[in-house]
């Protein structure tokens, strides 16, 4: 009996040490295989011109905190997305926790204006409506109660930060919000309310209201002006009218300018980077501004970044000065560095801004992969070298953008997420979610919730995230990819690559598109040597090169190869 239950225990032990072995094994080769497609250079630099943005609206995304869903008495009935629906700046703030904007490899994000706007609603044709989506200013200096607290932004800048992620702050200089009942308009040394801009030359673009009930600050003044009196009494109600003077005294003490609108808001804008580290701005309405007033804001927002770096080293990420990227309405990447109003030619990379937004590439979408890529390369190392474009296929204004049917999404990705240059993905980009939404008017039908319910309810949406985020995670630890210069090594089957160099630090990648099921080869010859060791970080295979070609097996049509990790 005794012989038995040691013969027993024996091969129980045996098995139990068996299982372990192998059990050890699947987790050294599953760590192996996937360690490369996560693991990023120690040495590797972080490039705005090769960024992958992320961009919200602050009220659309997530909704950390209920208990700001209504503040300021906001209870009037609007159109269909035309009022607060509850995201904020915790709600961003969770995300990044959560690891989704780092497992879709995003490294800025951009989310729209979240200082206080107008407080009652306006029907502006397309239906009652809030300044939900942060463009209607009404103080500068204070942050909507919808949106969330001081605190909870420096919690959210502090959070993005240690996971590797800059922040973009959406900024509106060139308006304030619309005027109502509750809103009075600022005084007329300060803005105008007639005309409005019919865009036929620089002056009826930059010197007019964009629309009706849109007054517009009068940027081109030096003409000295007194602070609005609504503005002082909020001030004093609120407790801070001492603190904001003395602040505005020493800012004009220090600068020497003289106290016209631009100034004041420059000030207040600035005192987000001084205060937070804010990485950048995105600059709302750039073209209705005269481009003056950008580089002046630049100039300050970069004394301000310095200011903080130094009072907070162990916080600073790395030595890239502060970001700015423009809205020049309707700029393309074929235009080069300057915007033409008809009458006068601007270029805003001479003033301020270190990339405009491309809205060129919705339309270019529809070219083949080498069309495009060869385009954008040979723009981006001519007439734009030392600068950049930000590519976007959707945004919170287009009503024409690709695929708004959403039935070619992984074309979309392949094409937003390799095209040279800076990437914005539109928040829902990469989860399918609709921009036709029934009953809107306008552009609220870009606007919708995001759609995180249907990432845990339908599959087709969850496989289109899973691809977004293995080229998102692909573009963010290769700077090749946007900033990189793009060869093309194979017709048929398509294969590029893209090769980028500064100092010590080099990469070079290789993707393959539209290739076959099954056995497959990539043509590398030229770019990578034989017996180079290759990961294809998209199906997780190692690959060595052999007579110029890799060879793989599967049921991809996309291949993502980098160089192995020893």
């Amino acid at each position: 009996m005794l012989m038995k239950k040691g013969l027993l225990f024996a091969v129980l032990l045996m098995f139990f040490l068996s299982c372990k072995e192998n059990k050890n094994e699947v987790v050294k080769e599953a760590d192996t295989t996937s360690e490369p497609a996560h693991k990023r250079e120690l040495n590797q630099p972080f490039l705005w011109n090769a960024a992958n943005i992320y961009f919200l609206l602050t009220d659309r995304f997530n909704n950390g905190d209920t208990l700001n869903d209504i503040s300021l008495n906001r209870t009037k009935e609007t159109a269909v997305l035309r009022g607060f629906m509850g995201g904020d700046i915790q709600g961003i703030t969770q995300k990044i926790n959560d690891g989704y904007f780092t497992d879709l490899g995003v490294n800025a994000i951009w989310f729209s204006p979240i200082v206080e706007q107008i407080h009652d609603n306006v029907d502006e044709g397309t239906g009652s409506t809030y300044g939900y989506h942060g463009y209607w200013t009404k103080d500068w200096t204070a942050l909507d109660p919808n949106f969330g607290t001081r605190k909870e932004l420096e919690v959210l800048v502090k959070t993005a930060h240690k996971n590797g992620i800059r922040i973009l702050m959406d900024i509106v200089l060139n308006h304030t919000g619309p005027v109502t009942e509750l809103d009075p308009i600022w005084p007329k040394e300060w803005v105008r309310s007639e005309p409005v801009c019919d865009f036929t030359d620089y002056v009826s673009t930059t010197s007019c209201t964009l629309v009706e009930n849109l007054p517009d600050i009068i940027t081109e003044s030096d003409t000295a002006v007194e602070l609005p009196d609504a503005l002082m009494a909020k001030w004093k109600e609120e407790g801070r009218l001492s603190n904001e003077l003395d602040e505005l005294q020493v800012f004009f003490d220090r600068t020497k300018y003289p106290r016209a609108p631009r100034y004041y808001i420059i000030k207040w804008l600035t005192d987000f980077v001084n205060d937070l580290g804010i990485d950048g701005f995105r600059v709302d309405t750039a073209k209705h501004v005269d481009e003056k007033t950008w580089k002046e804001l630049y100039n300050e927002a970069s004394y301000a970044f310095n200011v903080w770096k130094r009072k907070h080293p162990d916080e600073v990420l790395d030595d890239n000065p502060f970001f700015m990227v423009g809205e020049v309405y309707g700029y393309g990447i074929s235009s080069g560095r300057e915007y033409d109003f008809g009458d006068k030619k601007v270029d805003y990379f001479d003033n301020g801004f270190h990339s405009l937004i491309n809205f060129e590439l919705k339309d270019d979408a529809n070219m083949d992969y080498e069309a495009i890529f060869s385009k954008y390369n040979d723009l981006l190392f001519t007439e734009l070298e030392g600068k950049s474009v930000v590519n976007y296929l959707t945004s919170h204004d287009d009503n024409n953008p690709f695929d708004k049917e959403r039935k070619k999404p992984y074309r979309a990705a392949n094409v937003l997420l390799l095209t040279p240059g800076a990437s914005q993905i539109y928040y829902g980009d990469e989860s399918v979610r609709s921009l036709n939404i029934q009953g809107t008017k306008g552009d609220a039908t870009l606007r919708s919730f995001m759609n995180w319910g249907e990432l845990d309810s339908i599959g087709n949406n969850k496989a289109v995230l899973s691809y977004w985020q293995k080229l998102g995670t692909f573009r963010d630890h290769h700077p090749a990819i946007g900033a990189g210069r793009h060869q093309r090594l194979s017709k048929n089957p398509y294969v590029f690559g893209r090769t980028y160099a500064d100092g010590e630090f080099k990469d070079k990648v290789v993707v393959g598109l539209d290739l076959p099921k099954g056995k497959k080869f990539l043509w590398v010859k030229g770019f990578f040597g034989d017996g180079t060791k290759l990961y294809d970080t998209f199906s997780k295979t190692f690959v060595t090169v052999e007579n110029g070609k890799v060879f793989l097996e599967n049921d991809f049509d996309i291949a993502l190869l980098e160089l192995a990790k020893n």
